[in-house]
């Protein structure tokens, strides 16, 4: 498996591998209702892409996976969910980065690519002088961000024309 900084060209392959994440890989913990649901508050961010905060993982070529973390107040949401966009910085010394768009495509789900991103991502926030980071995990992302050391903050909801999608604030220290 090989991990690098995602660029423009990585886009639309991106986008496609986040369509069947979240289409396949919620099935499991969601029903179809609100995997359809989650669509309005999931997706690519192309500001962690500008950021150079944003990764890919490929094996032996092959898109596998992709995620990143941000120094940007935005805690979850994609490019077209903009209600949920903050772009102020944040302080390195006082708050936690953001780990941010986590998906893993379905052929290649228990092979280690969530947590090699996950823990790129990690390392990359420690390097700006993040000593914690933050996300907001689907319930099918959630085992692996327990098992990675996060910590639930809280449950919550993002409501999507009266369907309410379950979410998971967590936390851990980088330290």
């Amino acid at each position: 498996m090989k991990i690098r900084i995602a660029t423009t060209d990585d886009l639309p392959a991106m986008r496609e591998l986040m369509r069947r994440a979240i289409d396949e890989l919620q099935r499991d913990f969601l029903s179809a209702a609100e995997v359809r649901a989650s669509r309005a508050v999931m997706g690519l961010d192309t500001q962690l892409v500008a950021d150079g905060t944003y990764f890919v993982a490929t094996i032996e070529d092959d898109l596998a996976g992709c995620g990143g973390w941000s120094r940007r107040a935005t805690l979850y949401g994609g490019d077209h969910s903009s209600d949920l966009r903050e772009p102020r910085l944040l302080d390195p010394r006082s708050e936690a980065a953001r780990a941010r768009a986590m998906y893993t495509d379905p052929g290649f789900t228990r092979r280690g690519v969530g947590r090699a991103i996950l823990e790129a991502s990690e390392a990359a926030a420690r390097a700006a002088g993040f000593g914690a980071a933050e996300l907001m995990a689907t319930l099918s992302g959630e085992p692996l961000y327990r098992a990675s050391g996060y910590a639930q903050i809280e449950r919550t909801v993002a409501s999507v024309d009266g369907i309410d999608v379950p979410l998971v604030r967590m936390r851990k220290l980088l330290a």
